[in-house]
């Protein structure tokens, strides 16, 4: 079933690539292993997923070691909100952090990974869907706060990430990603060539929406339930 589930999922990236012009390995597929089982986890690697996310960190500090330890091509990501308290244990984890959405976040992103002598890499969070209950720093601090995380050392930016509103509005869920799109671009132009800011990255799109997120530039999707449902 997990292994049919991949092959959809990524048929369906291929035709949302084709619909936009581009190459389906242009897109990185995350899977998203939230309350999924090890054995799950497993099988869905052995039908050739690569990346893997966890919203949680305790059980991304359950898992992870143990699926990297027989699987070392995994790439690991922490796709939930990382709260500052816990910035040791997300630099320890390790991986990919998809919600940096503050300063004070990064700051202390920093402090952490100094002690550990170890390079974080994150992606920043934006609210492109400006709701009031979702993480994500304001749009229009995009410049500042880019800025600022530039001038730390260990902490490396690679790209940007959003998340869409829960509608069936498709016009609002493609402004959500379009929006983070042109952000990039505006961010580009200022930063390109910076040797601590990458903008590579778009995550963008989940299981509901990740061929939208394509269709509007998306090179990394977090799908979960489309294939472990």
């Amino acid at each position: 079933m997990i292994k049919d589930n991949v092959h959809k999922v990524r048929a369906k990236i291929a035709q949302a690539c084709q619909a936009s012009g581009r190459l389906p390995d242009e897109v990185t597929l995350v899977g998203v292993t939230k309350s999924v089982p090890l054995e799950a986890v497993r099988e869905a690697v052995e039908a050739g997923i690569r990346d893997i996310a966890e919203n949680r960190m305790p059980e991304a500090q359950q898992k992870f070691p143990l699926l990297c330890a027989q699987y070392p091509q995994l790439k690991t990501h922490l796709i939930g909100h990382v709260q500052t308290n816990k910035a040791r244990e997300a630099v320890v984890v390790g991986g990919l952090i998809h919600s940096m959405d503050s300063f004070k976040l990064a700051k202390e992103l920093e402090r952490q990974a100094e002690k550990l002598g170890k390079r974080v890499d994150i992606l920043v969070q934006f609210n492109t869907a400006r709701e009031l209950q979702k993480f994500g720093a304001p749009p229009e601090e995009a410049y500042e706060l880019i800025e600022g995380i530039s001038r730390l050392t260990f902490v490396h930016i690679k790209g940007l990430m959003t998340m869409a509103p829960l509608t069936e509005q498709e016009g609002t869920i493609r402004k959500t990603f379009s929006d983070l799109r042109s952000l990039r671009d505006g961010l580009s132009l200022r930063f390109g060539g910076h040797p601590k800011v990458e903008l590579d990255i778009l995550s963008m799109g989940m299981s509901g929406d990740f061929q939208i997120a394509i269709e509007e530039g998306s090179t990394m999707v977090r799908v979960g339930s489309a294939i472990f449902k």
